[in-house]
């Protein structure tokens, strides 16, 4: 899809990946939604990017993300792409995981992304198409310690999209999962931690198969690509797509 003159909703745009892909969608002229909780920071972004919209919402709030989806309509009078991107990290390893915790971020990293794409898909058909862009994580693809509960959450919103890509595709929607790799935002600083951590990370390593993190603005490059692309799956990089 040409995102020109398109109307696209970025979920967490107020910072991190969500941020560099409003920004750059708003640069290739899409009309850009900017959904988030931090309202303040939204609307300094909103006053860069022309077309642009700003929506507060809550992404475990179902009432919230369907007024997001209907606050854009009554805007804009369309929804072309839907960019699930807000979510949250969790550290734990499996006996430390605090079941809770667990439970609310399936809220924000499962249901969240779902109930928004059950409000835009009927626009979507209505329209004739769309696209479904939904972020995932590279530990989808791994096994790691002390990410079982976060690894899983992505799992399953990867599940969903291809999922929902054989379901729809009969009706021109794409919905396609985009893999990042470790990327430089305040994400890790927000990820929730099972245990304390004495230092944060500084993502320096003495092996030489480490690989550095990505910048933002490198990940959404790769999330518009799939934009105009369709692909099913969008790796970051070619090293991460499974063997």
């Amino acid at each position: 899809m040409n995102v020109k003159g398109k109307v696209a909703i970025v979920t967490g745009a107020s910072s991190g990946i969500g941020l560099a892909t409003a920004k750059l969608l708003s640069k290739n002229g899409a009309k850009v939604v900017l959904a988030a909780r931090s309202k303040d920071k939204l609307i300094e972004l909103s006053k860069t990017l022309l077309n642009s919209l700003v929506i507060q919402v809550d992404m475990t709030n179902d009432v919230q993300i369907k007024a997001m989806v209907g606050k854009t309509v009554e805007y804009f009078g369309q929804v072309d792409i839907l960019i699930n991107n807000a979510g949250r990290g969790y550290d734990a390893s499996i006996v430390d995981t605090n079941i809770n915790t667990f439970r609310d971020l399936f809220k924000l990293d499962v249901i969240g992304p779902l109930v928004a794409m059950q409000a835009v898909i009927p626009l979507m058909q209505k329209q004739g198409g769309g696209t479904i862009i939904n972020i995932s994580s590279g530990t989808a693809l791994m096994a790691l310690p002390n990410m079982a509960a976060y690894s899983s959450l992505k799992r399953a919103l990867a599940g969903i999209s291809l999922t929902a890509r054989e379901e729809l595709k009969d009706d021109k929607i794409s919905v396609s999962v985009v893999y990042p790799y470790i990327t430089l935002s305040d994400f890790e600083k927000n990820t929730l931690k099972a245990k304390p951590q004495k230092q944060e990370e500084d993502w320096s390593s003495d092996d030489p198969n480490f690989k550095p993190p990505d910048s933002a603005e490198y990940v959404a490059e790769k999330i518009l690509e799939g934009i105009k692309s369709g692909e099913a799956e969008i790796f970051v990089h070619d090293w991460m797509k499974r063997s």
